[in-house]
């Protein structure tokens, strides 16, 4: 693989050869009783780490065993997806909850999932908070302690996977907690380095191949580009292509072949933070 690491204020640019590890994840488990979200199955065959609902915004105990046990099958991590209690607004709609409120919502879903996963014989090895609740811990340093504070109370071996250069990336870290910054193939960015609101026309990549072309210049030059150009640095240790549009096997499968077509290893989070 080809790397270009970028030096502020130097126009000198030194490529050298890296042989490195980077994590493809996904949301999912996100079906409810007869409600069904996503093809989890299929997508299951070209990630190798998985973030599943919790019971909150999605998700239900026999969906999350379900996920749990076809994760297993196909040697895909297992990470929780902890969020607001929101099923209505599939825990994308901000709400105001005090701190204590959001620690102990998030312990209690990570512990649900760790019940179902022991009941199958797998761990759960990360932990991702999903939708509004990440967006708001993204920019607000105070939520983001209190997730991370939860994390590590029900167990400090648990990697945070959170938004590259994000104020929950920062708490977790500040803390100690294992860490993976993610950046997102089917999403973009606004100028502060958040994503672009999903009401945005602009929000989401559904184009393969677009999708492919930004994975790899952010892998090779370790930034994001935002919608307007701006340049920000990032690092790039997890991708996150979702499972729920009409485009998201063929968009995943393209950024794993893409990925590995530049000679860059796929593998679990676990093995990803250990190397």
């Amino acid at each position: 693989m080809w790397f270009r690491p970028r030096q502020p204020g130097h126009n000198i640019e030194i490529w050298f050869i890296m042989t490195i590890k980077i994590n493809l994840n996904s949301d999912m488990g996100e079906s409810f009783g007869a409600w069904t979200m996503g093809d989890d199955d299929t997508l299951l065959t070209v990630v190798n780490s998985a973030n599943i609902a919790c019971g909150f915004h999605g998700g239900d105990p026999m969906v999350m065993d379900h996920t749990v046990r076809a994760a297993l099958a196909n040697g895909v991590s297992l990470g929780a997806h902890p969020s607001f209690q929101d099923l209505h607004g599939f825990g994308r709609r901000e709400m105001k909850i005090s701190h204590a409120e959001a620690e102990n919502i998030t312990a209690y879903q990570i512990g649900a999932l760790q019940g179902i996963a022991a009941a199958a014989g797998g761990q759960v090895t990360h932990v991702k908070p999903h939708g509004a609740i990440n967006n708001m811990a993204c920019r607000d340093r105070a939520l983001a302690d209190a997730l991370a504070r939860a994390v590590k109370a029900v167990d400090p071996n648990l990697i945070m996977l959170a938004p590259t250069g994000s104020e929950l990336l920062a708490a977790s870290r500040a803390i100690n907690l294992p860490t993976a910054s993610e950046v997102f193939a089917d999403r973009t960015y606004g100028d502060d380095g958040n994503l672009t609101p999903r009401g945005n026309p602009d929000a989401m990549v559904h184009d393969p191949d677009q999708a492919v072309a930004n994975v790899l210049a952010m892998i090779r030059d370790q930034q994001l580009v935002s919608t307007s150009g701006k340049e920000i640095p990032a690092e790039v240790q997890s991708i996150c292509v979702h499972g729920d549009g009409p485009t998201a096997i063929a968009l995943a499968r393209a950024v794993r072949a893409g990925i590995e077509a530049e000679g860059i290893a796929i593998a679990p989070l676990p093995e990803v933070i250990a190397a």
